[in-house]
């Protein structure tokens, strides 16, 4: 095993978390972009966003490198103003075109991706910094019962550099929340831990998040991670929003093929519509709303595919296995020189390379796009 690969001292031995339930509540707020723009030096990085956050939820900006999702958490925070539209906390205009208020006046908590601690501050004086509108005993109580929250009390007068990178998210949240603030900016808060972690920490922190009952918007660049923290998903493209909803809506009804893909990889297939189907290698699939003799594209997650029998299904000879945890995934050619469909397994199904094993996909768990569609 590589130094990469040993466990950090955290993962070894992690300090528990503090007990649920203890985290303050607040006054939830909305948040509204009302054809919100933003221009640099004439290249425009967002585009007539319109988007309403409803208090008390937790929502995720999600989407590419470079696609506008900090810009916009930065507007919403009033780091950056707006070139054109309006931002409205709980329907009071914080950000347009007469009127700016500074980030300090609009009771939003915020968490950086680097965390952003001062490091000649304790733990908890970085916690306490936001409350300065307390006496300092008062407020040193108040950052102690935060810190208590997320299980650090006792390294309360550590520095900055004295802890891991999950001790310091955690500082991080406690900072945010301890002003009681009506909405909580967070930018990739847990993309610099490590991924056997991160998952703890997350889980961790949406408790948190759902105790103070907080409105959240979070920016990330992971769909799995959207998927397990929204209430909402804002998928964000090139500056554009493209599509909202719930997750299960956007897994299940992607607007388009990129929106598809960008969620998972899919096997996809390309062919005339006949008779409102589509003939693929796994079948003929359902193609509503799409003209007769138009091409389609067909688009099959891997984990729609149902591993059968030879003689059942469409038969497709095994020709690659990979162990991945807690699954295997799979790769069958479809006849001779026919295309790879890649499909999931148990991870207890242990499939001898060369069989030829039967496919069988539900159509209603295939996505079809007009070809144009495809192309945009």
């Amino acid at each position: 095993m590589s130094a990469a690969d040993q466990p950090s001292l955290e993962q070894m031995n992690p300090r528990p978390w503090g007990e649920k339930g203890t985290a303050g509540p607040v006054f939830a707020g909305n948040v509204t972009f009302e054809n919100v723009s933003y221009v640099v030096r004439g290249k425009t990085i967002l585009q007539n966003i319109s988007l309403e956050l409803k208090a008390g939820k937790i929502a995720c900006l999600l989407g590419p490198s470079g696609c506008g999702k900090t810009t916009l958490l930065r507007l919403a925070a009033g780091v950056a103003r707006p070139t054109s539209g309006r931002i409205l906390l709980d329907h009071l205009e914080v950000a347009g075109p007469n009127k700016f208020l500074p980030p300090e006046k609009r009771n939003i908590g915020l968490m950086f991706q680097d965390f952003a601690l001062f490091p000649h501050m304790t733990a908890l004086q970085n916690v306490a910094y936001g409350l300065y509108a307390l006496k300092k005993s008062d407020a040193d109580a108040v950052a102690s019962l935060a810190l208590e929250r997320v299980g650090l009390a006792e390294v309360k007068n550590r520095y900055p550099a004295m802890l891991s990178g999950g001790e310091q998210q955690r500082v991080a949240l406690a900072r945010a929340i301890v002003p009681r603030p009506q909405v909580i900016l967070m930018d990739e808060p847990f993309s610099g831990l490590d991924q056997r972690l991160r998952e703890t920490v997350r889980a961790e922190t949406l408790a948190v998040l759902r105790e103070t009952r907080a409105t959240c918007l979070l920016v990330t660049h992971d769909p799995l991670e959207a998927l397990a923290l929204a209430d909402h998903i804002y998928l964000l493209r090139a500056g554009k929003l493209v599509q909202q909803g719930p997750p299960e809506s956007l897994m299940q009804n992607p607007i388009d093929p990129a929106a598809a893909r960008f969620f998972t990889q899919h096997n996809e297939f390309v062919g005339s519509v006949s008779n409102g189907n589509v003939e693929t290698p796994l079948g003929l699939i359902a193609a509503p709303g799409i003209a007769e003799g138009e091409t389609a594209l067909v688009m099959i997650p891997p984990g729609a595919i149902e591993v059968l029998p030879a003689g059942q299904g469409h038969a497709g000879q095994l020709q690659e296995t990979r162990f991945m945890g807690d699954h295997r995934h799979l790769r069958f050619s479809m006849g001779n020189n026919g295309p790879i469909v890649e499909c999931l397994a148990d991870v207890k199904q242990i499939l001898p390379l060369g069989a030829v094993f039967g496919l069988a996909v539900s159509s209603a768990r295939a996505h079809v796009f007009p070809q144009a569609r495809s192309e945009a």
